[in-house]
């Protein structure tokens, strides 16, 4: 530490340039904070307590080939399967078919199952009692200014009604209010009809079932209620895969798009031309120092102290801009969340990441100030201050 204030003036000793490469290093680890939220948020998806006690079954072949309704008869009877429901994915966009909404087609006891939605029981009396009636999680009510009594119309990017229309028209009789902070994001964003409804309007459902959702009695024993459901179908040509929620998720998610590579690519690239504009950097601001440090050399300074000091140099350099970076990221990720209106539930900045930072920090400021450092430890005073 008692050389700290010669690694900060040589820091500083071109300023325009060390602002511009501080302003680089706060972009990347910035993109680093918001981008690793991203993947932990995915990662976390259908990790709730009430979620380790349901199961979903979905078609082996893809999860948009739909399974008979007959199954769910079967299911029930599975030893340790305490309760099942069902639902299809509707696809609907309202007004414009960019805005997306979380619309499932559900059976009458699919909120049995998911004790993190509340719904007021008298809302949930006139659902059940409204064949075009629909419940609407909070959050897409508030973006959208919907309220109960609304008639409203969804387009369904899939499946017409009877008249070849892709426009249906609902009712809104309840609000959705969840419970559980952790999946809010999720379940205040849903748009819940009735099954029955959909599989009689549209032509091309005629009794089908997107996925089964189960609840166990153990979760001890889900691994084997699971291979007894699969065992149902096996050989047939709706052959099935059950998984738990999250890996159920995880598995949707890698058929869209594998999240973890694409964060990982992006990552690598930024990473990759930091090393390059860093080090870049710290070779240039070496050489302009040769005469220098080869005083510095002269007046008592060991070649092993001025390659500490190069080092140093390096590895502040990366962890003031790392440090600015990921607090930014810690700043912005909560408000980034917000203005998605519930469409994106990031968590912040957590010790893991800030960890994995610093890790970054350090290791690209080694990396980057080793070349440069090293031609400083091995640096001829006489070569150096005659300029050769």
């Amino acid at each position: 530490m008692k050389y700290l204030h010669l690694i900060w003036a040589a820091l500083f000793r071109r300023k325009a340039r060390t602002v511009l490469t501080l302003v680089s290093i706060v972009a990347a680890f910035l993109l680093f904070g918001m981008l690793d939220a991203v993947r932990t948020s995915f990662d976390q998806a259908g990790q709730s307590a009430n979620g380790a006690q349901r199961l979903q079954t979905g078609s082996k072949l893809s999860f948009i080939q739909p399974l008979p309704q007959s199954l769910e008869a079967q299911i029930a009877q599975v030893p340790g399967v305490k309760q099942v429901t069902y639902a299809n994915w509707f696809g609907g966009a309202y007004q414009d078919p960019h805005n997306q909404v979380f619309s499932f087609a559900v059976a009458p006891n699919y909120i049995d199952l998911y004790p993190e939605i509340a719904v007021d029981p008298a809302a949930r009396k006139a659902f059940d009692a409204s064949r075009t009636g629909a419940l609407v999680g909070e959050t897409l009510a508030r973006r959208f200014h919907w309220k109960v009594g609304d008639k409203i119309p969804l387009q369904s990017t899939i499946f017409p009604n009877r008249e070849g229309s892709k426009n249906w028209s609902f009712d809104i009789v309840g609000i959705l209010h969840s419970t559980d902070k952790k999946t809010g994001g999720f379940y205040d964003q849903l748009f819940l009809l009735h099954w029955k409804y959909f599989d009689e309007t549209t032509p091309y459902n005629r009794g089908q079932v997107g996925w089964y959702v189960s609840r166990v009695a153990d979760v001890n024993q889900a691994d084997r209620v699971a291979r007894a459901i699969d065992a149902l179908s096996a050989n047939s040509d709706h052959e099935t895969r059950t998984q738990t929620e999250q890996a159920t998720t995880a598995s949707w998610m890698k058929q869209l798009a594998d999240i973890g590579l694409i964060v990982g690519a992006i990552m690598g690239a930024v990473f990759f031309t930091l090393l390059l504009l860093s080090g870049n950097t710290m070779m240039q601001a070496v050489r302009e120092r040769t005469a220098e440090l080869a005083v510095l050399k002269t007046i008592g300074f060991s070649s092993r102290s001025v390659l500490a000091m190069v080092l140093a140099e390096s590895v502040l350099l990366l962890l003031l801009g790392g440090v600015v970076g990921l607090g930014l990221a810690a700043l912005l990720i909560p408000g980034v969340s917000a203005g998605s209106g519930g469409m994106l539930n990031l968590p912040t900045v957590g010790a893991s990441s800030w960890l994995l930072g610093l890790a970054l920090m350090v290791a690209v400021g080694l990396l980057v100030g080793a070349l440069p450092a090293w031609r400083a430890m091995r640096l001829n005073i006489v070569d150096a201050l005659a300029g050769r």
